[in-house]
This record gives structure tokens, C-alpha cells and sequence, in this order.
């Protein structure tokens, strides 16, 4: 009994101390969950909340620019790269080392990498290489699990499929700059500065630097959406949630004038020569060829270019980032003639008036020289400009006087940057007494009107304007407006500054024009003929001086060019339009230091209005067929 007794004592003690542990145990746990519940509940709800669901900003894509029969000029296309996430390598430095054994990567790229993957969350991808070519992307992909942190995936990238043939039109984009988010974030408010530099500093996002990239960046870009991500609490994503209502808004597609096989061919039968050409579709404006060659890839820019490639291209002697045909300016040289012959019939000159031309021409204690050995003999208006008499219009120019020439150069086009939707873009130099005093402090000598005669001296132009004039004189005097921006943000119409040409002065210029390639005496004449059965051409050839000849070096014989540096050669120029008794198209062809118009720039001239002859390049574009959006002008969506 005692033992018995012993015992239920002990059980009674051990069930009062476990109970009153149990006791205790619980009014923790209670007191735990009251602190949690009704104390910390509405702390902890909230990060749970913030670490449950992030909302990711996804780019949009950019909107295509297609050419004017619907050819993809600026698009997009998947394209292999590989990451790198910091907090699953060891070291930063040994893992992209270890990624450069497989990949060209050089030092200096490993570097910035390694910076920028120190200035993000541990946890974030940073973009080592993107473009991986086949070869790259299937060998990475092997051996991506062999190096910790490396992932090796595939994202949309802008892409330029013609390359060099558009570069200069398109211009490229690349990554934003400190300067590129200071001019996109320009009057907005601070809501929407603040989204715009989340925007651009995503690893996938890039913005127009130069080109229709650049002008339309707003029509282009498109609206940004949201990914819904599912993260745990130290914010690492675990899977992506559906986000179809909060996808980003695509940019919209811009037609372009230009034809993409005619633009092609023009930069082809440039061969190696530097230059430029333009052609117009002489009813409409509409630019159908921008050439300027040499040119770079964009491609290249897309993702960044390393400093010896872009090095490469500024020091090279051609500019091939130079746009030639819009930037470039030059003397027109002879194919500026037909500008002083309208001058001169509107200062009341008669056409048949005839100057005698021996190669030289005196004025005060000067003498100035026509091209030709032993001169033209008698020519009038029409002889002059088929055999681009020098003499004879030093004559009229001096006749016509400087602010007359001036004012029909105005109402020809040049001496104004014409707003095409690029950046870029010059106007030349129209040069009169008040340009001199301003620009010079002096004032304008009569001899200077002489130059000013065979397109020399202060007067330059652009190959755009020089297809322009050409454009007008086709026309017959319209006041032809050039554009190349045909769907999408055009830019509101420049407003003309003069009256149309005279009609009938404009028939003589192009009697002179087809005589100069199909006239006995002609300095084209071999030029003339398509090769198409039957259409002609009228044009004009021009010689532009890069360097002064001396009065000693003719006396001892002027260098030909073989005996020049290249820089020291002569620009040759063209300028034309076709048919001859239908005009269609109108251009205008720059050689940088090529010599001669007649054999230098005229065969390329002439190849390319046949081309786009028999290629119909003016026929009513895809993007005007469909009629899928107007033309919208730069004033009803605001500045780009």
C-alpha cells in the first residue's frame, strides 16, 4: 500500500508540473500570436504583400520602319546572349575570365561588366554579351552550367537587316546616356522623369541616337507594361505570373519613300568611291534614294561598339559616318550654271546674246580661265550650258550681280536646311554683301560675282538640294517640296519662300540640260542614252575645286590628278533627270574627289535612273495601298 501510495503522489507532482509547463508553454505561444496578430499583424501583412508580388517594368518594342514597298528597314529578331548574376559566382573578375575563354570578351569590356554588375542587387542579371553568333550561343549553352552564375538565354534586339545601305537615314540606337535621359526626360513632369529613367536603365530598353531613330523616338517607342513576378522575402523571383493586362504597348511603324533594292543598287555601283547621291520622284517629292558611301552598320551600335571599332570609323578618311548626302556640303560647280543662266534671263540677259570665249577673261588686274584649251570660240545661252562655257558666265554673272543670283538660288532651293525627319541636316551657303559684312566683316567685291558664276567660291550646297534644283527645272519651276518620311511623323510643310520658277525659263534650262547628253559638243553626251530602248536623260556635269591653282602652276602645266594626293583631286558632280521628254525622277551624284562630272559622276547617275526606270520605284507604295494610318505631322503629336 505504501509503495502504491508513493507512487500516485509522484504522478500526482508530475502531471501538476507538466501541466504547469504545458500552462506556460501555451500562454507563449499565445502571448506570441497576440503580438503577431493583433500588434505586428498590419507590419508583417504589408511585407508579406511587398514580397509576394513585384511588378517588374517590361519594355515595349520598338515600332518597325519599313521602306516604301514594305521591306523591313529597322525591325526586331531574337538574339542569343549571356548573363551573369553576381551572388551565385564566387568572383566576378574569375567568372567572366573563365567566360572570355569561349567568347571574344576582352579586358577592358570585363571591366565595365564587372562594374556595372557591382553598382545592381546581387541577385539581378548584368548582360555580359548579346548578338552571340550560333556558334557562341550553342557553345555557351553547353557549358554555362560548368561556370557558376552564368545563364545564357534569348531577347528581342533591335536589328537592322540591310546593315551599311540605311545607315545614315535610320541612324541606330544604343543604350540611354546620362545626356539621352536629360533630353528624354525634358518638360515632363516628375512622375513620369522618374518612369522614364526606370524605363532606359532596363538592361533590354535603348533609345534613337541619331537618324528616324532619334527624330521619332516618341512614335517609335511605344508604352511600357508590367511583368507580375512571385518573389520570396529577400525579393529573389521564383516564377512570373500571369501579366497579360499589363503587357507594354508596342511602338508604332513608320513608312518610309525610300526603295530599299534601288538604294542597294546605287551604293553598289558606287564601288569604292566616297560620295553621295540623291533621287526625287519629281511629281511628288518623295525622296526614292538617300546614298551616302562609304557608311557603318548600326548593328553595331545596338548593343554597344567597342572603341577600336568606332575609332576605325572616325579616323577613316572616307567619313563613313558622315552623311554625305544631307550634311555634306560642296561647290555645285557647273551644275550650279543653270541657276546663273535663270538669274541672268530675269535680269532681262537675251539668251542669244553671244560671249566669245579664247579661255581667259579679264577683269580689273585679273585673269580668270575657262576649262576648256583654247576656249569655245562664240557661244550663246543654250551652247554655254551644253558646253558649260566658264567664260560666258563669268560675262552674265557680272551682267546679272550678286543679290539677282542670290535670290533665284533662294527660290532653287538652296541656302535652306530642309527638315526631313533626321537629325542632321545643313543648308549650305547662298553668299551675298549682307552674308559677307555678317559672316566676314567685308563687303562683296564684283570679281567674287565671278566664282559665284561657275558655282565656286563661298557658295556650297548639299547633294539633297542639287537633286532639288534639278527636281524644279523638270518640273518646269514647281516649287517641289522633298520628304521621306510617308507614313508616320512627317514634319509640318516648310513654308516656300518664293514664287515657282518661269515656266518657259525653266524649258530653256532643260534644253540646255539635254544637250549637254545628247548635243553635238555636249560634255555628257555619252551619258545620254538609258540603254532602255528608247528614254534619255538630261543632265548636267560639274567639276568642284578642292585646292586653288596657282598662276605658276599654270604656266607650267596644271597637275593632273594622278599627280595629287587624293584630297587635293576635284569632286565630280551630276546632275540630271529622266525621262528627258517625260521627266519621272531627278538626281543629283557627288564622287568626293573623282575629277571629272562627265566620267566620274554621270555613269553612276545614269545607271541609277535606269534602274529605278525599270524597277517603276515611284509606283504607289505598299503602306499608301493598305491606307492602314495618314501621314500624321509633327504638330499633332508634339516635338520628338
Amino acid at each position: 500500500m505504501s509503495s502504491q501510495k508513493d507512487f500516485e503522489d509522484r504522478l500526482s507532482r508530475r502531471t501538476v508540473a507538466t501541466g504547469l509547463a504545458g500552462g506556460l508553454m501555451f500562454s507563449g505561444l499565445v502571448a506570441r500570436l497576440a503580438q503577431l496578430q493583433l500588434f505586428e499583424g498590419q507590419r508583417y501583412r504589408e511585407i508579406a504583400d511587398e514580397n509576394g508580388v513585384k511588378l517588374d517594368l517590361a519594355p515595349p518594342l520598338r515600332g518597325t520602319i519599313y521602306d516604301r514597298f514594305g521591306v523591313p528597314l529597322a525591325s526586331h529578331r531574337q538574339a542569343g546572349r549571356v548573363s551573369i548574376i553576381r551572388e551565385q559566382t564566387p568572383d566576378v573578375e574569375a567568372t567572366l575570365a573563365a567566360v572570355s575563354k569561349h567568347i571574344d570578351l576582352p579586358p577592358d569590356q570585363q571591366v565595365r561588366i564587372a562594374r556595372a554588375a557591382r553598382q545592381q542587387a546581387a541577385f539581378q542579371s548584368t548582360i555580359v554579351k548579346s548578338e552571340l553568333t550560333y556558334e557562341d550561343f550553342a557553345r555557351m549553352s553547353l557549358i554555362a552550367a560548368e561556370i557558376p552564375g552564368v545563364q545564357v538565354d534569348m531577347a528581342p534586339t533591335r536589328s537592322y537587316p540591310r546593315g551599311r545601305d540605311f545607315a545614315h537615314v535610320l541612324g541606330y540606337v544604343a543604350k540611354a546616356s546620362q545626356d539621352d535621359l536629360g533630353r528624354l526626360t525634358e518638360d515632363v513632369s516628375d512622375e513620369e522623369t522618374r518612369l522614364l529613367t526606370r524605363l532606359f536603365k532596363h538592361p533590354d530598353m535603348r533609345t534613337g541616337r541619331s537618324g528616324v531613330e532619334r527624330y521619332a523616338e516618341s512614335w517609335l517607342r511605344g508604352e511600357p507594361g508590367f511583368r507580375r513576378l512571385e518573389t520570396n522575402a529577400a525579393g529573389r523571383v521564383i516564377r512570373e505570373l500571369d501579366s497579360m493586362d499589363l503587357a507594354p504597348i508596342p511602338g508604332r511603324d513608320i513608312g518610309l519613300t525610300v526603295d530599299a533594292e534601288l538604294q542597294k543598287f546605287a551604293i553598289d555601283r558606287f564601288g569604292e568611291e566616297s560620295g553621295a547621291a540623291v533621287v526625287l520622284d519629281i511629281e511628288t517629292g518623295a525622296i526614292l534614294s538617300f546614298v551616302s558611301t562609304p557608311a557603318f552598320d548600326p548593328n553595331d551600335f545596338v548593343n554597344g561598339i567597342s572603341y577600336a571599332d568606332y575609332n576605325e570609323l572616325r579616323e577613316n578618311d572616307r567619313s563613313p559616318l558622315y552623311h554625305k548626302a544631307y550634311d555634306g556640303t560642296y561647290p555645285p560647280g557647273s551644275t550650279y550654271k543653270m541657276v546663273v543662266a535663270t538669274a541672268a534671263l530675269e535680269a532681262g540677259i537675251d539668251p542669244n546674246m553671244r560671249v566669245h570665249c579664247n579661255r581667259y577673261y579679264r577683269f580689273g588686274n585679273r585673269t580668270w580661265h575657262c576649262w576648256k584649251p583654247g576656249g569655245h570660240g562664240s557661244v550663246n545661252m543654250h551652247w554655254a550650258i551644253k558646253g558649260s562655257c566658264d567664260v560666258y558666265f563669268y560675262e552674265i554673272a557680272r551682267r546679272t550681280g550678286v543679290e539677282r543670283i542670290a535670290d533665284v538660288s533662294r527660290r532653287f532651293g538652296f541656302g535652306q536646311r530642309w527638315e526631313l525627319g533626321l537629325t542632321g541636316g545643313r543648308g549650305g551657303t547662298v553668299p551675298d554683301d549682307p552674308w559677307k559684312r555678317k559672316t566676314l566683316g567685308e563687303q562683296w567685291y564684283e570679281g567674287e560675282t565671278l566664282n559665284y558664276g561657275i558655282g565656286q567660291g563661298y557658295l556650297s550646297a548639299t547633294p539633297l538640294q542639287l537633286a532639288l534644283m534639278s527636281a524644279r527645272i523638270a518640273a518646269r519651276g514647281k516649287l517641289i517640296e522633298p520628304y521621306i518620311i510617308g507614313e508616320g511623323p512627317r514634319p509640318d510643310d516648310p513654308i516656300p519662300n518664293a514664287e515657282p520658277l518661269d515656266a518657259d525659263m525653266m524649258d530653256r534650262m532643260k534644253a540646255g540640260m539635254f544637250g549637254v547628253t545628247s548635243e553635238a559638243g555636249g560634255t555628257a553626251w555619252r551619258s545620254g542614252d538609258l540603254g532602255l530602248g528608247g528614254p534619255r536623260l538630261a543632265g548636267k556635269t560639274g567639276t568642284a575645286q578642292v585646292r586653288r591653282i596657282t598662276e605658276a602652276e599654270r604656266r607650267t602645266g596644271v597637275l593632273k590628278g594622278d599627280q595629287l594626293a587624293r584630297k587635293l583631286r576635284d569632286h565630280a558632280l551630276f546632275v540630271a533627270y529622266a525621262p528627258a521628254d517625260d521627266p519621272k525622277y531627278a538626281i543629283s551624284v557627288v564622287v568626293e574627289h573623282g575629277e571629272g562630272g562627265s566620267s566620274a559622276a554621270a555613269p553612276v547617275a545614269r545607271d541609277i535612273l535606269a534602274h529605278a526606270i525599270k524597277r517603276d520605284s515611284r509606283k504607289a507604295p505598299k503602306w499608301q495601298q493598305t491606307a492602314s494610318a495618314p501621314s500624321i505631322r509633327t504638330s499633332d503629336f508634339g516635338s520628338p
